[in-house]
């Protein structure tokens, strides 16, 4: 199954950036990606250096960068946007609570992305929603990306670890 195809629409309206005061628009690149490619990005999000080089070396340098974006990274965050990806990183703002991304992956029938940020955001009906309709590698992405950010808010949420991520 080609897991964010299905429900992409040719023509998607890209998504605007601000910079300096000027907004242009963005192209978004397809990202659709076999089964151990988002395995190996799932293993990639929970630190293993070794698949990170082998993504980067293989032509997938845009998913390790999304798991460096997923930490905070703001020069990938931005790198995400200025080269395509702006799907991946609305998909990271969503799942952070950002109302506004949530509404553009829902706008531009992103519904998978939309998903997934739904439940990293504790949402239950699109956990139910991701079982029912994506694939398990999907699933197991999600839940990687959500320990990863569940991990995040609690070193921000402790005296102890203040600037650790």
């Amino acid at each position: 199954m080609s897991w964010f195809s299905k429900k992409q629409k040719k023509g998607i309206d890209p998504l605007p950036i601000v910079k300096a005061n000027v907004v242009q628009a963005v192209p978004i690149k397809p990202i659709d990606y076999p089964t151990r490619i988002i395995l190996a990005w799932s293993e990639c999000i929970s630190g293993n250096k070794q698949i990170s080089k082998w993504l980067n070396e293989n032509g997938y340098p845009e998913l390790v960068i999304a798991a460096s974006a997923i930490y905070l990274r703001n020069d990938a965050r931005t790198w995400l946007v200025d080269n395509g990806y702006a799907h991946l990183m609305a998909m990271i703002h969503a799942a952070e609570g950002d109302k506004k991304a949530q509404e553009w992956l829902k706008k531009h029938n992103f519904e998978l992305l939309y998903h997934m940020a739904m439940a990293i955001e504790n949402e239950n009906s699109s956990w139910i929603w991701l079982k029912q309709y994506s694939t398990p590698d999907i699933f197991i992405l999600t839940q990687k990306i959500k320990i990863a950010k569940d991990k995040i808010e609690e070193n921000h949420n402790d005296i102890h670890s203040f600037g650790v991520d």
